[in-house]
């Protein structure tokens, strides 16, 4: 067959391969039937296998199969020619191992031929055990495609068993490949089990309930090899972002991050990052759903010493630390949680966000505030309960007679007298805190933050001019606010809730 459809001379085929391959835009089947009617799918895999020594034409011919394999036409073909696509896998050329990994993923992207079952295809070609080696010893190129080819797999429900076999014991249970393989293949079979678990919340509670998510905490908890826990922690902090991860994230995880932030023998980077992940997921008002209370007041606990301990030695796990209690703050749970703690961890925060000698840790506390005040929480969100209320004006009215500026609206003025990125961080604060009525009253009384907040020609950065918009609208809508409730009283002193009070008289005596 390879005979028949060789080429002695491939000259035309490179040329016409390159012009397909680089033509602008995007092709349609008609295109890609017209060069196949040319060249032949078998002419093109042909020379790819006995012409790769050809100057240019392996590239070539890789970048016009890819284009080939992506249209509906293309992916149609893919049944017939699934042993071509079975020994590209196992090609020693790594842009062939790409290729057909993407091969893979195109052709259940598109197949759509009802008559074929495109998971059984895939099982009878023995593709899945070829593309997880293709994830660990593939270059990185051929490990994202593998990952991709193998994550569309798994949305196939029949695919289920392959990629979570039963048996432990299997060789393509990914604990077994995760366990004999180098360090970088393991930490990329992590990373697809993190691909994995990001599909959906069945697939997520397959993987905690097949225990691969413990792979990933081993790893953390790997003292011995500080670049493999921080490759574990990254993975960690993906698994954060996951919306659904939260149920199964919870159960485990903030202890393990408790026990790393805790530990002043690890290495800082470490600390900073188990800090960031803290924040990320307790920044999800679900995950309180999940974790009970003392668990979450013992992991801000440890945050809270180590900001103690650290007293602004060490300025980038100073600012990790801050960030992760702004993360928390951004909940309405955590942001009382971080006020009525004992002592508050939020008094970090707020003595750091004004203080114009602390640089970096000044924004990251500045920004931590805004989170904790409400500036990105829902409207009706804003306000917390009573003992966190009054924490932080307590906190806020502390630092301000322990400055020069003895008032908050003097803190909050010296802040937008600041640099452009220690305004727009202040513009967040204030938008959250003039939903109270004491910083309200603060804010109007100084003309100075109301002239800055005004000038349209303050701002000259799309973000600076749109936090600023954002907090003028707060206070006119503060400021509105307490005048429309005047309005409704009505010109006479009335208030606002008459209750029936008891009258107690002398008797009258006869």
């Amino acid at each position: 067959m390879e005979e028949e459809f060789s080429l002695d001379d491939p000259t035309q085929l490179l040329d016409s391969a390159s012009e397909f391959a680089h033509h602008p835009g995007a092709l349609n089947d008609a295109a890609v039937k017209d060069f196949l009617g040319r060249f032949p799918l078998p002419v093109v895999i042909s020379a790819l296998q006995t012409k790769a020594d050809v100057p240019g034409l392996e590239n070539t011919l890789v970048a016009c199969l890819e284009r080939v394999f992506k249209t509906k036409y293309g992916a149609s073909l893919v049944p017939q020619y699934m042993p071509f696509v079975q020994v590209g896998l196992k090609a020693d050329s790594q842009i062939v191992r790409c290729l057909s990994c993407k091969t893979v993923l195109s052709f259940l992207e598109n197949f759509d031929d009802k008559s074929l079952s495109a998971i059984k295809l895939i099982i009878g070609y023995d593709i899945y055990p070829l593309l997880l080696d293709c994830l660990i010893n593939g270059n990185e190129q051929v490990a994202t495609a593998a990952i991709d080819a193998i994550k569309n797999i798994a949305q196939f429900p029949e695919a289920m068993g392959i990629i979570f076999p039963s048996n432990i014991n299997e060789a393509t249970h990914l604990g077994n490949v995760a366990s004999r393989c180098s360090s970088l293949g393991r930490v990329r079979v992590l990373s697809l089990i993190v691909k994995l678990f990001s599909i959906s919340n069945l697939i997520a509670s397959v993987i905690y309930n097949s225990n691969l998510l413990s792979l990933l905490e081993a790893d953390i908890r790997n003292s011995n090899d500080t670049l493999v826990t921080l490759s574990a922690l990254e993975l960690l902090y993906e698994l954060t972002e996951i919306q659904h991860g939260a149920e199964f994230l919870a159960r485990t995880t903030l202890q393990l991050l408790h026990s790393i932030i805790s530990n002043s023998s690890m290495e800082s980077i470490l600390r900073s990052r188990a800090m960031m992940i803290s924040g990320r997921l307790l920044s999800k008002e679900n995950i309180y759903m999940f974790v009970d209370e003392p668990s979450v007041k013992s992991l801000i606990s440890a945050i809270d010493v180590r900001l103690g301990l650290l007293d602004g030695k060490d300025a980038d796990e100073c600012e990790s630390a801050l960030e992760a209690l702004g993360g928390i703050g951004s909940s309405i749970q955590g942001a009382m949680l971080l006020l009525t703690s004992f002592p508050p961890a939020a008094r970090h925060i707020v003595q750091a966000a004004f203080d114009r000698q602390g640089g970096g840790k000044q924004l990251a506390a500045l920004h931590a505030l805004g989170n904790i005040v409400g500036e990105n929480r829902p409207e009706d969100s804003i306000i917390l309960n009573g003992d966190s209320e009054e924490s932080l004006r307590r906190l806020i009215y502390e630092v301000a007679s322990e400055s020069t500026k003895l008032t908050p609206s003097g803190l909050l003025l010296s802040v937008l007298l600041q640099a452009a990125e220690f305004r727009l961080a202040g513009y967040r604060v204030i938008t959250g805190l003039v939903a109270r009525v004491w910083c309200l009253m603060e804010i109007c009384s100084k003309p100075e933050i109301i002239s800055i907040v005004t000038d349209p020609t303050t701002e000259t950065a799309k973000i600076g001019m749109e936090a600023r918009y954002k907090c003028c609208k707060a206070i006119l809508s503060g400021i509105a606010g307490k005048l429309q409730e005047a309005v409704e009283r009505g010109p006479y002193l009335v208030r606002k809730h008459t209750e029936a009070t008891p009258v107690v008289m002398t008797a009258e005596r006869f």
